[in-house]
């Protein structure tokens, strides 16, 4: 099994990738993650009970390229669903838009099933998921960056 560990201002999360059932995002993630693209990417939405999400090297949720450079096709497998906390999935702007962006879930989530394509799942750090989460905001409201204590990614190991 692949994983990567995100070492992130909180603290690190290691994230197992199924990298067999969806190939085009953990590809796609993996040469993202070895390209240090990710390396000090902003946590841009961090909403408790919902989702942290980051992958935007802009640091404001509207940017980001895939590895190839374009957008790339949804790959859902019935199997892989938002069905707990740690799902790891990519972030898209409608149908078959993946790009860099990616979100954790804080909960299950049903309504991103066939949505979202889920790559991953942390497999530990999940007390650094807590602390992520515990400087959320209350609320579905898009944005959450304390600009004094802004949480990033600083780098990542595969």
């Amino acid at each position: 099994k692949m994983s990567v560990t995100l070492n992130t201002t909180e603290g690190d999360i290691k994230i197992e990738l199924y990298c067999e059932e969806v190939p085009l995002a953990s590809e796609n993630f993996l040469a993202l993650c070895a390209s240090g693209y990710y390396n000090n990417n902003l946590f841009s939405k961090n909403i408790k009970d919902f989702v942290a999400q980051t992958g935007d090297p802009t640091g404001t949720g509207e940017g980001g390229q895939s590895a190839w450079g374009k957008p790339f096709r949804d790959e859902f497998v019935s199997r892989l669903k938002h069905s707990k906390r740690g799902v790891v999935s990519m972030a898209n702007e409608g149908q078959d838009t993946n790009g860099s962006q990616f979100f954790i879930t804080y909960s299950k989530q049903s309504k991103f099933n066939n949505v979202y394509t889920v790559f991953g799942q942390v497999i530990h750090g999940f007390e650094t998921l807590d602390a992520i989460e515990a400087l959320a905001v209350s609320g579905k409201t898009d944005v959450v960056v304390d600009e004094n204590n802004p949480i990033k990614i600083l780098s990542v190991k595969i």
